[in-house]
């Protein structure tokens, strides 16, 4: 018969033990890093030059990066990106006409000098990459300013 040595079989019981607890620590760090995936690609894209001609200066859409990671913590919003115009574009989690408008009453709260670009279902369901997103065109969208009546 084998003999168990008690600590490594101690040392085996506290490791299982701590094995869920790391799992959580990994899957935790992935979803922080992935918080600004869409912003941290879409500026990437715009800064190395992958977008063409910029209509803006590149300080300007570093600017917009911090405007976009603070989108993302809207409620509704799943995924959020820079455009090459200066708008941000977003994918929302629910597309009813009700959580649209709140989270667009919640972004004009926060950002008044912005304008918001709501990618459709249809155009997620085409498999979107980064350049396509990047190259839309938030000026078929309302500004801020205009819901406002600041404009």
């Amino acid at each position: 018969m084998q003999r168990i040595n008690r600590n490594s079989f101690a040392a085996v019981i506290k490791l299982r033990a701590r094995l869920p607890i790391a799992v959580l620590l990994v899957v935790g760090l992935g979803q922080a890093a992935h918080a600004a995936d869409g912003c941290t690609k879409s500026l990437d894209y715009i800064l190395n030059n992958l977008a063409g001609e910029l209509p803006r200066p590149g300080t300007a859409y570093q600017k917009q990066f911090q405007v976009c990671t603070q989108t993302r913590s809207i409620a509704n919003i799943r995924d959020a990106y820079l455009l090459k115009d200066g708008g941000i574009a977003v994918i929302a989690r629910d597309k009813s006409v009700f959580a649209t408008a709140a989270t667009l009453a919640d972004f004009c709260r926060q950002f008044p000098h912005n304008t918001l670009h709501f990618i459709s279902g249809r155009e997620v369901r085409k498999g979107l990459t980064t350049g396509l997103i990047v190259m839309m065109e938030s000026n078929s969208s309302t500004s801020c300013e205009k819901i406002m009546g600041k404009r």
